[in-house]
């Protein structure tokens, strides 16, 4: 369970930002009104050609009328479906666009969220948001919008034609609109609380798959699966049951939707029959309403059940605006610092829970310097690495670099690398360019060389073109390690930060991805979050933390010769290694 999901948009937000969306787009909005205008008109047309039909047979017409009436009705027919085809098409054409900028700023939104925002929310509930809610509306633009549009548009000029045969007949007809809005008020406020419940609950569920998943290795270790498919399974059922919820609600509401059927047209018929036996209207004009009525049972209940679906799409859509409307981290464009030097002034911080994770530390990396961090678990290392390399925000205090705040420095002005690294699927090649996309092929393999992997990367079946990462060339947690300090080396920033990004290396690759850092770091202000303490032992200077605060500080000859709690870990590391 995540302790804050990403917010969600409320409904005056949503519908501004889709009446922005539909302003900035005039001309393609206008065309697809009229083209929705011309079939609900020709669609309304055969209706009341039939009405003028019965009235010509009652006159003994000739058949050459009737032939009229007859084409009337085809041709009709013909521009309604061509109108109706091409309409369809516009409104996809124009939700689709719509939904592309959608998506393309919300992730565009969630790459620049901080990285605290993103650890409560869970990346199963920004996952859901760009899947299953894009999908949701997707489904809706392409199945449900054209004939939503479609069903206003024609109920709309439908009563306006019965209106127009006689106020009465149109007056009859409007009976329907009151027990329609009666079944919307009653379904409404139950359905979208329930939609909004559905897609919280998908969330959940895949935030706890999504940490099944990454953490599979732990899960087997500790024989976990039971407990973790409990989990899955528990809110699977909660999601299922509050679908099971909605569908009830939904065949109850249909029920209220053919009760206002069968009032509207009793209505329209009783009215007519008592207007055609006065001489006020003719029997064809009250068949006609009949018929324009009657036509209006498919788009009306089409309209009403299509709620359904889109209560379903606004509930999606409000959580992808929701994320558009949040703060983001904007990192300074201003060039790189003169001064090099790392500096932590006074710096508190807290994840959101009774205690402080740091309290009060301050510490400053000469420019060139390596300062390691070491201590316990839990220690605060990691939270004061994060925090150094502008990821995390203190609550109290600053981080700068060059006397310039970290928030406000260009992002190539310091790097980070933990042991969490990430292989992007593609060519190898590419993979190294994130950090500097214009870098030549002697460039990329000099950095290669730089951190020791050009030799092994020679070796695979394309070289700098293999394809790696999912459904590519599998690295080793230790190459996928120099790949990411292949990418500093491009990169070139003057402050790196390393937190434990030799942990994953295992023993038998440990020194030779050390020897790789140590290559990087040198001639940079470094500031390495030490694993092994052999990286503690290199640094100029180490840094000891326990419970958030700085316990210890000097160099490892120093630390050892003074018996404190750095010579405790040291002790402890030699007797194991």
């Amino acid at each position: 369970m995540t302790d804050q999901l990403l917010p969600i948009a409320g409904p005056r937000e949503t519908r501004a930002w889709l009446t922005t969306e539909l302003r900035s787009r005039p001309r393609e909005a206008l065309f697809t009104l009229a083209a929705g205008l011309l079939a609900a008109a020709a669609s309304v047309v055969p209706a009341y050609a039939l009405g003028l039909l019965v009235d010509r047979v009652r006159a003994g017409a000739e058949i050459g009328a009737i032939v009229t009436v007859g084409v009337t009705i085809v041709i009709a027919a013909v521009v309604g479906g061509a109108a109706t085809g091409f309409g369809g098409y516009l409104i996809n054409r124009l939700g689709s666009r719509i939904l592309a900028d959608l998506r393309e700023r919300t992730v565009a939104t969630a790459l620049r969220l901080p990285a605290l925002v993103l650890d409560r929310a869970g990346r199963g509930d920004l996952l859901s948001r760009v899947g299953a809610d894009i999908a949701a509306i997707g489904k809706a633009v392409t199945d449900v919008l054209p004939g939503m549009i479609s069903a206003v548009l024609l109920s709309v000029i439908s009563l306006a034609t019965i209106a127009g045969i006689d106020w009465r007949l149109g007056l009859a007809g409007a009976v329907a609109v009151p027990l329609y809005v009666i079944g919307l008020r009653w379904y409404l406020p139950r359905a979208a609380p329930s939609y909004a419940a559905e897609r919280v609950a998908i969330a959940e569920r895949s935030q706890l798959f999504v940490e099944s998943m990454q953490g599979t290795r732990t899960v087997h270790t500790y024989h976990l699966e039971d407990r973790h498919l409990a989990g899955i399974e528990t809110a699977s059922a909660r999601a299922r049951d509050i679908s099971i919820g909605v569908f009830a609600l939904y065949t109850r509401f249909i029920g209220r939707i053919h009760r206002a059927e069968l009032a509207g047209l009793g209505a329209v018929l009783v009215v007519g029959f008592v207007l055609a036996r006065s001489g006020a209207v003719t029997v064809g004009e009250v068949s006609a309403a009949a018929l324009l009525f009657h036509r209006l049972f498919g788009p009306i209940a089409l309209l009403m059940v299509t709620f359904d679906k889109a209560q379903d799409a606004g509930a999606s859509l409000a959580r992808l605006v929701g994320v558009l409307d949040m703060d983001i981290e904007v990192r300074g464009l201003g060039s790189r610092p003169a001064g090099h030097d790392l500096v932590l002034d006074d710096v508190t911080f807290s994840y959101g829970g009774p205690a402080p994770v740091l309290r009060n530390v301050s510490l400053r990396v000469a420019p060139g310097e390596t300062v390691a961090l070491v201590g316990s678990t839990g220690a605060g290392k990691t939270t004061a690495a994060s925090l150094a390399a502008g990821i995390l925000r203190p609550l109290h205090g600053y981080a700068s670099i060059g006397g310039i705040a970290v928030s406000d420095l260009p992002a190539d002005t310091i790097a980070i690398v933990s042991q969490e690294t990430h292989v992007f699927a593609g060519p190898l090649v590419e993979d190294l360019r994130l950090a500097r996309p214009g870098a030549t092929d002697d460039e990329v393999a000099e950095a290669l060389s730089r951190v020791g992997a050009l030799s092994w990367v020679r070796e695979l079946p394309d070289g700098l073109d293999t394809v790696v990462g999912d459904g590519g060339h599998q690295l080793t947690a230790a190459r996928a390690q120099q790949l990411a300090l292949a990418r500093v080396v491009l990169l070139d920033p003057p402050v790196v930060v390393l937190d434990e990004a030799t942990a994953e290396a295992g023993s038998a690759g440990a020194r030779d991805l050390e020897q790789a850092a140590m290559a990087v770091l040198r001639g940079r202000t470094a500031l390495v979050v030490a694993h092994r303490l052999t990286q503690a032992a290199s640094a100029d200077r180490v840094i000891v933390m326990e419970h958030g605060e700085i316990v210890e500080s000097g160099s490892h000859a120093e630390l050892v010769v003074g018996g404190g709690r750095y010579a405790q870990l040291w002790a402890a590391w030699s007797a194991r290694n």
